[in-house]
């Protein structure tokens, strides 16, 4: 319906700002700073990362109802492998926000939003350009491999700072005899990681064939 096409017009346009946002202050801060910048970029742009991750949530809710035609299950584990890194790994580690690989990852994940959410706002309005079609689902099949190695690597770096402060590893009490280390936990998620990404991986490739055939089409007729 129109009501629901514009909300998510509207929802659309609110992720491509606030990804916009990081990604011109990363672009102008590196352009300005250097290499000292890399080591602020969460501090400087932290907030509204996890704000527009929060937000992504709402896009399992839009398959869920039936707005959204997208498939659920390689959606929810591209968001929620963000929500894990972002919220569980990198924000609970002081330590690790500093790090360089937080600005790779965030460079990443932003480059591909922008022009994901670029290209929801005009299909919202019936607007397609091949050009950007293009870029769409053919950019994101050589980035997101990189954007998990990214993941996996921030996860590496972070595992001596879970072990050394103890953080999420819980002890229960007795009668009970055993415990969660949570470096271990990370562990298995990395094993968790690296598998789902071939799911994802083989999905982005037949999105990129159904719509780039779709855009051909209308291209000919037109």
């Amino acid at each position: 319906s129109f009501t629901m096409n514009m909300y998510l017009f509207i929802y659309d346009l609110m992720q491509f700002c606030g990804h916009s946002w990081i990604f011109t202050n990363m672009i102008i801060r590196f352009m300005t700073f250097g290499k000292d910048s890399l080591a602020d970029t969460f501090h400087s742009i932290g907030l509204v990362m996890r704000l527009c991750q929060l937000l992504s949530v709402l896009e399992i809710l839009h398959i869920l109802i039936g707005i959204d035609k997208s498939r659920l299950l390689p959606r929810f584990l591209q968001i929620m492998e963000r929500i894990i890194v972002l919220f569980v790994v990198i924000n609970s580690q002081e330590e690790v926000q500093g790090k360089y690989i937080v600005c790779v990852l965030f460079f990443l994940w932003n480059l591909l939003d922008v022009v994901r959410y670029t290209y929801n706002m005009l299909a919202r309005m019936e607007l397609y350009y091949l050009p950007l079609t293009w870029l769409n689902f053919s950019l994101c099949i050589p980035l997101y491999p990189l954007s998990v190695l990214a993941k996996g690597f921030a996860i590496y770096v972070s595992l001596p700072y879970f072990e050394s402060f103890g953080t999420y590893s819980i002890k229960l009490p007795f009668p009970f005899t055993f415990s969660i280390y949570f470096p271990y936990v990370l562990k298995i998620y990395l094993l968790v990681l690296f598998a789902g990404m071939c799911f994802i991986i083989q999905n982005l490739f037949s999105e990129r064939m159904a719509h780039l055939g779709t855009s051909n089409m209308k291209n000919k007729r037109s």
